[in-house]
């Protein structure tokens, strides 16, 4: 092995010109006596499990020194239990160090770093955004040890694997790529490594959205080009099928890749109940995204064009419009929609209740009396959005209520030619991404009529079901 340094003193000097000497106050540099022999320890407070490192230290206190062994062999000798590491380059020393593991330099110059790292987080608990009624309450942290361990846990096979590498220049985030051995693609696995290659940024303080925007390019594109999820077991059933999961340290969602739009439109709920009760499930929210995005600018033409309705659907329209214009009702009320949500968010817990109370009841009620809506808007507007709310992926239900208002000025313009024009261009523009090479609207475009069955029927798990073609998989065989 050789000296990292050229002596004890000389690595105290690199530690206080890289974080300034009493500069920092987490950024510790201690002599201490291990047996005879004075060594140096340099490490993040903070960052590090401090009771096992006493205990590591106590120990060697009372160990006898190990005769005939050189001032390395020593150190490692008295190392039983935990993972350490012999540096060779003080740069990556330094990275090591930053990520919360202590380093050991000796008085001759030889370092060592020991893994007892320990980050301050919470305990996995239930995602508040994919809950559900039956299942598992744990869900990713911000700490990627845990993420692993916890998809680990649900698939115990050796052909899973974590790449770990480092992103950024300052940041040096740590980011995973988890797949299965034979399951996934080597075209996407190389496509993904080459991208994060290529990342030059001085953080990724916006970790897994900040990440994405890289891989993707993503740039003004409106629709989610990968999918987040916060449950292992969603993670751990994307895996076998094929799909790959980008874990970010220090983030508690996970993207999933490829995904098309039908993946954003599925929950695990679906999987916790009979085949037939899960199959209702997902087509009724299959019909209430569709609806999210056209009922209101559909209602609004109808409204505004009583040529085209029939005798019998003669009621829809309000009879009295008011002064404002419907137009200008709707794009109001829509848009309160989406402040009242901004504002659930910002507002503690114990006030948000009340306040959505306030806002839907008191406001919604004023609003009409004093003739500022019409009944009609106010009911078909949060009729709209309580089918937004059914999406389970809030990136796709963001992205709708932008592309309803986009339908809604085209109706508002144009009559029915601007309605179905501005659906005609909506369904263009997916059928145009292909993230990863992968139709975004895949099995409907181009059509699989048998993947696409699979999409609407949640078939029992007992038959036999290949992994998905968009994954690409060498083996889309899942029984062998």
């Amino acid at each position: 092995m050789e000296k990292l340094f050229e002596s004890m003193e000389e690595g105290e000097a690199w530690f206080h010109k890289c974080f300034g000497k009493d500069k920092t106050f987490d950024a510790e540099a201690r002599v201490i006596h291990l047996w005879d022999t004075p060594a140096l320890l340099l490490y993040i407070n903070g960052l590090v499990d401090d009771q096992s490192l006493l205990t590591l230290l106590t120990r060697m206190q009372w160990n006898e020194v190990a005769e005939g062994l050189g001032e390395s062999e020593r150190f490692l000798s008295y190392f039983p239990f935990q993972s350490v590491t012999e540096q060779q380059d003080r740069d990556e020393m330094l990275t090591t160090i930053l990520t919360g593991q202590p380093a050991f330099v000796t008085k001759s110059g030889y370092a060592f770093t020991v893994d007892m790292r320990e980050y301050p987080g919470r305990q996995p608990e239930e995602p508040d955004i994919e809950k559900v009624v039956r299942g598992s309450r744990d869900g990713f942290t911000e700490s990627l040890i845990q993420n692993t361990a916890l998809v680990r846990r649900r698939l115990r096979t050796e052909d899973l694997r974590f790449e770990v590498h480092q992103t950024t220049v300052n940041g040096k985030t740590d980011v995973a790529i988890s797949y299965i051995q034979g399951a996934a693609s080597e075209e996407h696995l190389d496509y993904l490594r080459k991208r994060l290659e290529e990342v030059v940024h001085d953080g990724l303080t916006m970790t897994d959205k900040s990440l994405e925007e890289f891989l993707f390019k993503q740039r003004f594109h409106p629709m989610p080009f990968v999918r987040y999820t916060e449950r292992p077991d969603i993670c751990a059933a994307h895996l076998l099928e094929g799909h790959i999961a980008i874990m970010v340290d220090t983030s508690p969602s996970v993207i999933l890749v490829p995904i098309t739009i039908f993946g954003h439109l599925q929950h695990a709920e679906e999987y916790r109940q009979a085949p037939l009760i899960g199959t209702f499930v997902r087509l009724t929210r299959l019909l209430g995204a569709a609806l999210s995005l056209v009922l209101l600018p559909f209602w609004y033409l109808m409204a505004t064009e009583q040529q085209y309705l029939p005798d019998f659907l003669s009621y829809i329209g309000p009879k009295d419009i008011g002064e404002i214009p419907l137009f200008i009702q709707l794009l109001m009320a829509d848009i309160g929609i989406e402040v009242l949500r901004m504002a659930a968010i910002h507002t503690p817990t114990p006030l948000s209740t009340a306040m959505g109370l306030v806002a839907a009841i008191v406001i919604g009620d004023i609003a009409i009396q004093v003739g500022l809506f019409t009944p009609e808007v106010v009911l078909y507007v949060a009729v709209t959005a309580i089918f937004t709310f059914a999406i389970p992926s809030y990136e796709l239900s963001i992205t709708t209520k932008v592309f309803r208002v986009g339908i809604l000025f085209a109706t508002a313009l144009l009559g029915a030619p601007g309605f179905f024009l501005a659906l005609a261009v909506l369904f263009y523009y997916l059928c145009t991404l292909k993230p990863m090479n992968v139709p975004y609207l895949w099995p409907a475009v181009p059509f699989f009529p048998a993947a696409m069955l699979r999409m609407l029927i949640r078939f029992p798990m007992t038959r036999d079901a290949p992994r998905p073609f968009i994954t690409h998989a060498p083996n889309r065989n899942r029984l062998k």
